[in-house]
């Protein structure tokens, strides 16, 4: 699902910058579909900015949303990530293909919070990913 790919540092902090982009979009907002949608949006691309980090590139396939999840999940040691990722891909499935599930503010506000901690967790595996790298 992944191939080998070196991107440049431009690429991936362009990747950063439109992880920000969506979450000032959903911070902002009152819908809470607006909210889990741009925050799930925000969450993928959290995934496709690490796994870029690491050279990692995803071919676009059924499934790449759950394998881009996972990846996150592994790089950044944490089991809970591949958890609630896949629940709000779900729940993102369901709304897109048709069977209508409304979000509540609450949930959505808890997704986004959900997601800004999974960014600080990736900006400190970045940063310590340079920090090693320089070491060499």
């Amino acid at each position: 699902m992944f191939e080998n790919f070196k991107f440049s540092k431009k690429q991936i902090d362009r990747y950063f910058k439109a992880v920000i982009a969506d979450l000032r979009i959903a911070r902002n907002s009152d819908e809470p579909e607006v909210i889990f949608r741009f925050s799930y949006d925000a969450f993928l691309k959290i995934c496709i900015t690490l796994s870029a980090r690491n050279n990692l590139r995803i071919k676009s396939r059924q499934g790449h949303h759950m394998a881009l999840i996972e990846k996150l999940s592994e790089l950044l040691g944490n089991n809970k990530i591949n958890i609630i990722g896949q629940e709000m891909r779900l729940r993102r499935n369901k709304a897109l293909y048709g069977a209508v599930i409304g979000i509540s503010n609450k949930q959505a506000g808890e997704y986004l919070d959900w997601v800004e901690k999974i960014l600080q967790q990736a900006e400190i595996y970045i940063k310590e990913k340079e920090g090693q790298e320089k070491l060499l």
